[in-house]
């Protein structure tokens, strides 16, 4: 199994940005050390108090620069946004920066109202997913320079290496989205951590509209990855305790109060005690949003579950209140999966 890392940049207690980007880059030096596959951070807006991740594109450049072999990538650039000319000028300019190395992580979120407005978004209330396709399908074509000649768009150019170009993923946590991603014949990453009751549906829409491509940079057959909220200690009930953050995190969000971090104090408080350890064997119809445990309790969980869904790579997202818990966490999951430091 491979493991790979999504990272929000969560603002410290009492700190900045610039103290969540400088935990983001350790944690991506530690992920390189460690053998993850890959290293994304995510983008979220109009919350920078407390997540610091807004624009994957710049921190992007930064963490290539201070790491030297992992694949770094947006998890994901949120295209309902921009225009697919400027986030591909954009990867093209990481690629440049490191060849090779970059992946595309292309997805669609709706934030505040406020933010869409300041964003200059339209919502589309009716057809969440009316332009994905096509602002995909652009954003390939353009750092792919694979536009027909006859196009407008195809003297346009885009800064590049002489390696392989980003490659494009879509990302999502519906079948609409997966369904899109089989249609393209491009890899697809479903993050369970958002919605778990999907994830099995969700790849079975994928593989079933799953299109080898004439899109550069498709895939000739289903490549998928999972991501998953877990957390890892020495012990399954330390691992509980340090999970209990991520499950008051959620039950704040559903009262409307969101990118707040509670303490494992303050989170065990509002739950009423500590989580119940993640059990070793899930149900086969159980996939819980959160799940913790011992390296040999989260190696077994994660079997399970890519099992399900027929992938061999996982991208490990988590809430947790202390940057060396993460680090912690990172480094016994690694252990427990297998795999080899580099």
């Amino acid at each position: 199994m491979n493991l790979s890392v999504v990272d929000l940049s969560p603002v410290p207690d009492d700190g900045t940005a610039t103290d969540a980007y400088a935990n983001t880059v350790e944690t991506a030096q530690q992920a390189e050390r460690l053998g993850y596959s890959r290293f994304w951070v995510a983008e979220h807006h109009g919350m920078a108090d407390t997540l610091a991740g807004t624009t994957p594109e710049v921190l992007l450049g930064h963490l290539a620069a201070e790491t030297d072999s992992i694949r770094v990538g947006s998890g994901a650039v949120l295209l309902n946004h921009y225009s697919p000319f400027k986030v591909a000028e954009q990867f093209g300019a990481l690629d440049a920066l490191a060849p090779g190395r970059i992946d595309a992580g292309l997805g669609r979120a709706n934030g505040s109202p406020a933010a869409d407005q300041a964003l200059g978004t339209e919502r589309h209330v009716q057809n969440p997913d009316e332009d994905h396709s096509e602002k995909i399908t652009a954003v390939v074509n353009h750092l792919y320079d694979d536009y027909p000649d006859e196009h407008t768009y195809s003297d346009l150019q885009i800064p590049r290496s002489n390696a392989e170009p980003p490659v494009p993923w879509v990302l999502g946590s519906s079948p609409s989205s997966a369904a899109i991603a089989g249609e393209l014949g491009l890899r697809y990453c479903f993050a369970a951590f958002i919605r778990p009751q999907f994830a099995t549906h969700s790849f079975e829409e994928y593989r079933e509209h799953f299109r080898p491509s004439w899109l550069a940079g498709s895939s000739d057959e289903p490549a998928g990855m999972v991501a998953v909220n877990a957390v890892c200690a020495e012990s399954d009930e330390e691992a509980a305790r340090l999970r209990a953050v991520a499950e008051a995190s959620y039950k704040r969000m559903r009262r409307g109060v969101v990118g707040t971090t509670p303490s494992i104090e303050e989170a065990i408080g509002e739950l009423g005690g500590v989580p119940e350890p993640t059990p070793a064997t899930l149900d086969s119809d159980e996939w819980p949003r959160a799940i913790s445990g011992s390296p040999e309790t989260l190696a077994s969980i994660l079997e399970q579950l890519t099992d399900r869904v027929g992938v061999d790579e996982v991208m490990i997202q988590h809430v947790v209140a202390d940057h060396d818990d993460a680090l912690r966490s990172h480094e016994l999951l690694a252990d427990g999966v297998g795999l080899t430091s580099r």
